[in-house]
């Protein structure tokens, strides 16, 4: 058994146990807006549910030599975000939006995928997707230790958009329709593979 303390070790060994240990991990795909009305589009798999009331989502994105990226921009002018699942139907599109653009260029038209209007917040989602969040932004908190690495955010669930495919008579999802893909580490993704049920004891 390896026991490694963090600050003897470097970041990028850091980085190789947590993104290969804390697998699979959910991919949100998240529709930003910028004050030019251009919509932004990133997956990221550092997310996750927060609590269920109300419903809430975090979001976390880490910074670049300690500049925000797009999305986390946009988050923190406009307050809003779409977050989308992504999919084994959707992967490769989504994958072609995690190419650096200029500002002022919309991943969504690299990738060809379709703009949706939302109902409760500015930003438009995209079509190609089967669950769609419409998220207002809650609490932003950005972390680190002498410099800002990374802003986790926080964000309410306004709407949600489900294909009628995979919601079914008794309000569950079912996983084998929606079909999720996972990242794991480096170029890898999963399939939802398996399903089993244990009982949680009385």
């Amino acid at each position: 058994m390896y026991s490694i303390n963090p600050k003897e070790a470097s970041e990028k060994d850091v980085n190789k146990i947590l993104k290969g240990t804390i697998i699979p991990r959910p991919i949100a795909f998240v529709t930003t807006m910028s004050e030019e009305m251009i919509v932004n589009g990133a997956p990221f798999s550092y997310f996750n549910i927060v609590t269920t009331n109300p419903p809430m989502i975090s979001l976390s994105i880490q910074r670049v030599d300690g500049e925000l990226k797009d999305t986390a921009r946009n988050i923190y002018k406009t307050n809003e975000f779409v977050v989308h699942i992504v999919d084994r139907d959707n992967v490769a599109k989504i994958n072609e939006t995690a190419a650096t653009l200029p500002y002022n260029q919309s991943e969504l038209d690299l990738a060809k995928l379709t703009q949706v209007p939302s109902e409760q917040v500015s930003v438009p989602g995209i079509k190609e997707a089967k669950v769609r969040m419409e998220c207002k932004l809650t609490k932003a908190i950005p972390l680190g230790y002498n410099e800002t690495v990374c802003d986790l955010f926080i964000g309410e669930v306004v709407q949600f958009h489900l294909d009628e495919a995979i919601y079914e008579e008794n309000g569950r999802i079912s996983a084998e329709t929606l079909n999720p893909v996972s990242r794991l580490a480096g170029a890898e993704y999963a399939n939802i593979g398996e399903l089993f049920t244990i009982e949680r004891p009385k």
